[in-house]
């Protein structure tokens, strides 16, 4: 059988239906949103790569989409880009789980004069991110029809204010369209051994460059830079699985010049003036984490959860961005702030971290030494805190 009619390659067209939930008080009324997404599937059952094996041959693939929120006065169209990984759930051959993360285009945004009710984007492109489950209800020899339902999230990370988010919850009715000559190759052809279970070792350090902004007034909502460094040590299961543990320290230009410019709350007599003792110390973020990342080879996929030890200017920016709307440079007496509440103190604890690595090298080869580059989202529990690029250097054992 030639090669050229084996691509594993499948077309998958989608339609999607469902409604954004409200993203503030004043949002605007909107109608049915509806997706028409275009999904190419890359299939797995003859890669001899490891991470193939141990996740039951995947799907990986990349999708191309667009959604009308059901308002185009005021919510505008969004053109999505997204990789994403499917594999099965529960050990059935009819029930999967997808899971992507990439970028969309808005065609409308939060604007103080034009669009004030719109509070969810204010940028033209925001991070993306989707998870559904999908059930394929009826399998013929070249077509799967599958019906779905899942969620979508939108988020600038945190680059510009407002920045609520579209949190949208949907159905959805797709075909997958096969490739019946790859099917029978692929059936034929599966002699593939099972490999050898591995354990490694690894330490890793990382750093890299975010952005952010502090409050919704012109001079703090533009971006400035959130420095980051960390180390961590873990393990590497069979070569797909990382686990790992470490430690993290980020500098906030944005709670530096806040402090070392002596603005309204450090200001002398106010609650936060002793910051200004040790600007850089105050606007610095230090914790532990916990991370799990998939490795595909050259891709790697992180979640990370962790704990602040120390934080103290996140108090201020709760206090500004959590009280009334439209907080002004000099906050007046008798401005309400936001209280520091136990959803503060949840937040304040505890930060995420989500991501996409690519690997120099592959690591299905389990190279000693490793560079990586990476985009990934920070959260305050999840709640945006700022976007980050990345570079790191792992050393295995």
């Amino acid at each position: 059988m030639g090669q050229e009619n084996t691509s594993p390659i499948t077309i998958v067209p989608e339609f999607v239906f469902g409604t954004s939930a409200a993203s503030n008080k004043t949002f605007p009324e909107r109608n049915l949103q509806t997706q028409a997404i275009f999904n190419l599937f890359w299939h797995h059952e003859n890669n001899p790569q490891k991470w193939a094996h141990w996740l039951h041959s995947p799907r990986t693939g990349i999708s191309v989409g667009y959604t009308n929120f059901g308002n185009s006065d005021r919510l505008g169209s969004a053109f999505t880009l997204m990789p994403f990984l499917e594999f099965n759930a529960f050990k059935s051959q009819r029930l999967t789980t997808q899971i992507g993360i990439g970028t969309s285009y808005f065609t409308k945004q939060y604007d103080f004069e034009t669009n004030f009710f719109n509070r969810a984007v204010s940028t033209d492109f925001t991070w993306s991110f989707r998870a559904f489950i999908h059930y394929n209800f009826l399998q013929r020899e070249k077509v799967n029809y599958r019906v779905g339902a899942g969620i979508f999230h939108h988020s600038n990370g945190h680059t510009r204010l407002p920045n609520q988010g579209y949190n949208s919850f949907l159905v959805s009715v797709s075909a997958e369209i096969k490739n019946v000559k790859y099917r029978a190759y692929a059936k034929n052809t599966q002699t593939l051994e099972k490999p050898e279970r591995t354990v490694q070792n690894y330490i890793a350090i990382r750093t890299g460059i975010g952005q952010n902004v502090f409050s919704d007034v012109s001079i703090f909502n533009e971006k400035k830079e959130v420095y980051t460094l960390s180390a961590e040590y873990g393990k590497i299961y069979n070569k797909t699985l990382k686990i790992g543990v470490g430690a993290f320290y980020r500098l906030y230009e944005h709670y530096y010049d806040y402090i070392n410019d002596n603005e309204s709350l450090v200001q002398d007599g106010e609650e936060y003036a002793s910051l200004r003792d040790n600007p850089w110390h105050n606007a610095s973020n230090y914790g532990l984490f916990v991370k799990g990342e998939l490795l595909l080879n050259h891709v790697g996929i992180e979640l990370q959860f962790g704990t602040n030890f120390h934080k103290p200017a996140y108090e201020i920016d709760w206090k500004i961005n959590e009280g009334w709307d439209l907080a002004p440079r000099e906050i007046p007496p008798g401005w309400v702030l936001g209280e520091l509440n136990s959803k503060f103190k949840f937040k304040n604890a505890i930060n995420t971290r989500i991501g996409l690595k690519y690997y120099l090298i592959g690591t299905d080869a389990a190279p000693k030494h490793n560079l990586y580059a990476g985009a990934f989202i920070n959260a305050n529990l999840g709640q945006a805190d700022f976007t980050e690029l990345g570079i790191g250097y792992v050393r295995s054992f």
